[in-house]
């Protein structure tokens, strides 16, 4: 990457999803797929003997029967979009995952309040949740970011975070959260977190994602450590959510190539860490598009990424940052096919 980009700005209230008028275009990029690709992410994984050796021992998957979200996860920001009625843009959009966020520390440090600083409760999203998975949708909840402390780095109660975040989720009914980790560095925050997070998947299921920057050599030493100590004290993450800046257009030829690049790095370390085999890394990965313009992806761009998601069998994909064209969010919506 030639320049960093934090994903604070969310995307814009969702726009009335058009016919795609993209034409298709045959054998896009083969040089971006990656060489073991797998379509059938949900299909069992080679023997233990296939598989990488670093870890102790392998951490264990997701159940199938879990609602582990696919596709296009959109990320709302409920203090800046407080009117989005999910439902509707379920409809309008065919998009049925909706990230909720951002959930950061509190005054006391122990309860989690909407970045805006409204409690968990005070916002008109806990009454849209359910219309919205009445309409086939799902939401979860999202805590963390680049503004503000999260919950495990403020409080250093360990039952009372793990009250606070049971809270939270049982307000909404969320089956899956997710935590963009920006304190992996803070080691007793790490280990408080992942405390806590085992404790909730021993009292039900809960899938859970940690999202972190993804570099030119993929995962920073940072943040594979802190994915050690999250397993070791036996959380289960489901979901790696690589947090991808993508360079302007300006940057010109290669753009998506350094992408590839770099999935292909962290694709490495995620089985080395969870001691999985390539198809099953792949399915532990997912790709969020970081924009810091509205034009750095064009609307190709956003057809490679796409497709070599898919092709790649990452769990799902989503954009954050400067919202991209209307053109370029139906690609990302819809897939690459």
């Amino acid at each position: 990457m030639a320049r960093h980009r934090e994903p604070g700005t969310p995307p814009r209230p969702l726009v009335v999803l058009a016919g795609l008028g993209l034409a298709a275009v045959t054998g896009l990029a083969i040089w971006f797929l990656p060489a073991q690709a797998t379509p059938d992410w949900s299909a069992p994984g080679p023997s233990h003997a296939a598989r990488v050796s670093a870890a102790p021992s392998p951490s264990p998957a997701p159940s199938a029967a879990e609602p582990v979200p696919s596709g296009f996860v959109a990320f709302v920001d409920t203090a800046r979009t407080p009117r989005l009625d999910l439902a509707q843009a379920l409809r309008r959009t065919g998009v049925r995952w909706f990230s909720l966020g951002r959930l950061m520390a509190g005054p006391g440090g122990c309860e989690p309040t909407w970045a805006g600083g409204l409690a968990p409760g005070r916002t008109p999203f806990a009454g849209r949740v359910a219309g919205l998975r009445a309409a086939g949708g799902q939401a979860g909840l999202l805590f963390g970011g680049p503004d503000g402390r999260e919950a495990a780095a403020a409080c250093a109660d360990q039952a009372a975070l793990t009250s606070a975040y049971r809270e939270v989720i049982g307000a909404y009914g969320a089956p899956f959260v997710e935590f963009e980790v920006r304190d992996s560095a803070d080691l007793p925050a790490v280990r408080r977190r992942a405390t806590a997070v085992a404790a909730l998947q021993r009292e039900g299921d809960l899938l859970v994602t940690y999202s972190v920057p993804l570099g030119p050599e993929g995962l920073a030493p940072a943040d594979l450590e802190m994915l050690r100590q999250t397993t070791a004290k036996g959380a289960r993450l489901t979901t790696v959510n690589l947090l991808t800046a993508i360079e302007s257009q300006a940057a010109g030829e290669g753009r998506m190539r350094r992408v590839a690049s770099s999935l292909k790095a962290a694709h490495r370390q995620v089985a080395e860490v969870f001691q999985v085999d390539s198809a099953a890394a792949w399915r532990r990965m997912a790709l969020t598009s970081v924009l810091a313009g509205p034009d750095d992806l064009s609307a190709l761009d956003a057809r490679k990424l796409t497709l070599f998601a898919e092709r790649a069998g990452m769990a799902w994909r989503s954009a954050r940052g400067v919202p991209p064209s209307a053109q370029v969010a139906r690609v990302l919506w819809g897939g690459g096919a």
